[in-house]
């Protein structure tokens, strides 16, 4: 309950402080490419049910058809604001309302697509026992995930064969000590590591 409450009063926070820096990029995202403001993918989220997660979009459209892993900071189906975007995780921004509608939580292990949570174990199922969040031990530990996945000979295998278990030992990490404590530590250190 006194989570639930955490994510509501910071996400209004967020949303109200933020709509500014919300308009900007709108505008700057209409004026660099063809397509809408936000992207919609589904994610699995709490006991396997799947979502709509908001993000802004910085992909040329349709241009997720052409792979789920984004490749290095520079893969060509990302547009120029989309780079800067994502260089400094603005376009995670827009889950401020997942969190408001009660989809995510500010902080949880990040939500994955269907394709890679059909290849769980049942071990690491239990990361579906909770809700998924903006940010967690693994978005700190990975933020430069798509630059590790551009010097890898085969990126989807390992995505899944190294990336994905170590973020999932990650993910149970968070879930044995979570707590309004620990929630707070990891906003901290997910905004001092975007700093740097």
């Amino acid at each position: 309950m006194l989570k639930r409450l955490f994510d509501i009063f910071f996400s209004l926070i967020g949303i109200i402080l933020l709509l500014p820096l919300f308009l900007i990029i709108s505008l700057l995202i209409i004026i660099d490419s063809k397509g809408g403001i936000f992207y919609i993918q589904q994610r699995i989220g709490k006991n396997g049910k799947p979502f709509g997660l908001y993000k802004f979009r910085t992909m040329h459209t349709n241009a997720d058809k052409k792979g789920l892993l984004t490749v290095g900071g520079r893969d060509p189906r990302v547009t120029k604001v989309g780079y800067w975007l994502r260089k400094y995780k603005l376009d995670e921004l827009p889950q401020l309302f997942n969190v408001l509608k009660g989809d995510m939580s500010i902080v949880g292990p990040r939500p994955e697509v269907k394709k890679y949570t059909d290849l769980y174990t049942e071990e690491q199922r239990r990361v579906l026992s909770v809700k998924p969040g903006i940010t967690d031990y693994a978005s700190i530990e990975y933020v430069d995930e798509n630059d590790v996945l551009a010097r890898a000979e085969n990126p989807e295998e390992t995505y899944i064969k190294e990336i994905m278990p170590h973020k999932l030992e990650l993910n149970k990490k968070y879930i044995q000590n979570q707590g309004l404590g620990t929630d707070i530590k990891i906003i901290l250190l997910t905004i001092k590591k975007i700093i740097r």
